[in-house]
């Protein structure tokens, strides 16, 4: 799992340390009655001069130049500024509209063999935004077409630019040997060509590596020196983020007045350049490191902040759209169930459609009333945030359980010994009754079969919400057994545990478990998936896990559906125990839940 964010943010420009023209002069070019190659040269300039600075201006102004570039059927110049434009948008948390301006640059640029050293950064920014929504396939491709280029042309530079951004897919993958091998080779062939910009972006994603085996003293060296080499660039962009990455290792350390003061640092300087996404990151980390030293009150102002932010980076005009969309789709999903069950219902007799009903309101009732619970217990947590009282959560989370088996109780020696009484009672008067006509028989049987799928669905419902295995069990066994009740024929569903046959903290075990649930629960439901794969390993580090569906899928960037299947409690849930959960996904090839949690 990466640690150091900001340096996963970064998008590469062709920039230098040479002073940048006074943007006045050049909006003044822009806009005279000289030549167009003097006009668009100084349009290009300009927005060149606020990239990585203001992310705003650059957008506003690329926007300007664009017109300018269409008028006069200029597609290079269209190209380059679609690049600029894209990549200020990802830094101001558009992207889709990132994606979108970067993929017309590469169409421009792939029709002209004459421009291959303007296509190059171009794959490579788009390879960046795909390492940023977990698609590392695409990531890795686009990263090696950028190669394959630089290559042909013999730029030291970009092949060290490559090998340098594509490590961190690798450790994504976990493979951090690989990593730190295309992290050092970088290095090496950016000091040959006196790239000392890259040389520091080597320097602290090696940190990042140490981080991770937990060798601070090796990390703050490395990330010192890169601070070193990005204030003598004077590039306060790089600065922010080398910032940000020595208070995220500073924290690990325990050095916390280091942490607040280089996060804080680097807050300065991310404002300045209106890039919340940095910001919201630094927060996360504050706001972290002031619950280890026990102040509260300044942990929650920090996560309200935070948060601010992360839900202003994803409304954006497309996401809405979607979820219009999916709401319609959903609305009409849900009334054709209802009119395909009142259709059922319509062909049995009086008594059977009263059962029916009663039935059908029962479980709608009991899932109306967990997921009011299980809202309501969110609230709670965030009001024992807000308290300041830590230790009140594990008392939170033992009520939640014990109201969970209270329900499940209830479900499944009321609701359920209800139902299956009439199953009963359906099942003799069937005996007794003298058909005339086959369909009747055959709509009696429809009936008795459908409170026989209903008392399962109870069952099933209990089993998910009354972990008595952790009573009995390990983690691990209590996982295995709760697969095995689930008794679906329609989804296999492979079990694989390490290192987690001992009982672990009640608390870990417990969220753990309640994330598993809420996982092969969504699988089930929602991705109708026909084959999960479950893993959850123990080492010295923590616990880590992934689970993997074949399902439907989904778009991460849709934030109601997001939050709608329950992902956002596994979120939650996950952020309790301090860990980290990652999601890969897309409509229609499955859904990877990749997760780590630490061990008090």
């Amino acid at each position: 799992m990466r640690l150091f964010f900001a340096t996963i943010l970064t998008l590469v420009f062709v920039t230098t340390g040479f002073s940048q023209p006074d943007p006045d002069s050049l909006r003044q070019v822009m806009n005279s009655n000289r030549p167009y190659d003097q006009q668009i040269n100084a349009a290009i300039k300009l927005v060149e001069s606020y990239q990585l600075k203001n992310f705003d201006s650059t957008i506003i102004e690329g926007d300007k130049a664009l017109r300018l570039a269409r008028k006069n059927t200029d597609s290079i110049a269209v190209a380059q500024l679609k690049r600029h434009i894209g990549v200020a948008n990802y830094f101001s948390g558009k992207y889709d509209v990132a994606a979108k301006y970067l993929q017309e640059a590469i169409a421009i640029l792939e029709k002209d063999k004459k421009n291959r050293s303007k296509l190059a950064p171009v794959y490579n920014d788009l390879a960046k935004l795909y390492r940023k929504t977990r698609d590392l396939d695409k990531a890795l491709e686009n990263y090696s077409n950028a190669n394959a280029i630089y290559r042909s042309l013999n730029d030291t530079s970009g092949i060290a630019m490559i090998l340098n951004e594509s490590g961190v897919v690798y450790e994504y993958k976990y493979d951090y040997k690989e990593a730190v091998n295309r992290y050092t080779m970088s290095m090496h062939l950016a000091e040959k060509a006196g790239d000392s910009l890259s040389v520091s972006y080597s320097l602290s994603n090696i940190a990042g590596v140490y981080v991770i085996e937990k060798k601070y003293d090796l990390a703050e060296i490395n990330l010192l020196r890169c601070l070193r080499i990005r204030e003598i660039l004077k590039d306060s962009f790089s600065m922010a983020l080398a910032y940000s990455d020595l208070g995220v290792a500073m924290n690990a350390k325990g050095d916390y007045k280091k942490a607040i003061d280089y996060l804080t640092m680097s807050n300065r300087l991310a404002e300045k350049m209106r890039y919340p996404e940095l910001q919201s990151n630094n927060y996360n980390e504050l706001s972290a490191v002031s619950q280890k030293q026990g102040d509260f009150q300044k942990a929650f102002e920090y996560f309200n902040k935070r948060t601010a932010l992360r839900d202003s980076l994803f409304n954006l005009e497309k996401t809405k759209e979607i979820q219009r969309l999916n709401s319609q789709y959903e609305t009409a999903r849900k009334e054709q169930q209802i009119q395909s069950q009142q259709s059922r219902i319509r062909m049995q007799n009086y008594l059977m459609a009263g059962i029916g009903v009663l039935v059908i309101l029962g479980m709608l009732l009991a899932f109306s009333y967990y997921k009011r619970y299980r809202l309501k217990q969110e609230s709670q947590l965030q009001a024992e945030i807000l308290k300041q009282q830590e230790l009140k959560a594990r008392a939170i989370l033992e009520a939640e359980e014990n109201e969970r088996q209270r329900i499940a109780k209830d479900l499944h020696d009321g609701v359920g010994q209800m139902m299956s009484a009439a199953k009963m009672n359906l099942s003799a008067i069937e005996s007794e009754l003298a058909f005339t006509d086959p369909k009747q028989k055959e709509n009696f049987e429809k009936a008795i079969s459908l409170v026989d799928e209903s008392c399962k669905e109870v069952r099933t419902v209990s089993h998910i919400m009354m972990p008595n295995a952790l009573l009995r069990n390990s983690l691990g066994n209590a996982i295995h057994e709760f697969v095995n009740k689930l008794s679906n024929k329609t989804m296999q569903v492979h079990v694989y545990t390490e290192g987690l046959d001992e009982k672990l903290d009640s608390n870990v075990e417990t969220v753990l478990y309640r994330v598993i649930q809420e996982c092969v629960h969504n699988a089930m439901k929602h991705a109708h998936a026909s084959n999960l794969d479950i893993s959850l390993i123990r080492d010295k580090d923590g616990i880590s896990g992934t689970v993997e569906d074949n399902g439907k899928g989904f778009d991460p960037t849709d934030k109601e559906k997001f939050e709608g299947i329950g992902l956002k409690n596994i979120i939650t849930r996950i952020e309790y125990l301090r860990g980290t959960v990652d999601f890969d996904s897309a409509p229609g090839r499955g859904t990877v839940i990749a997760m780590h949690v630490p061990l008090p």
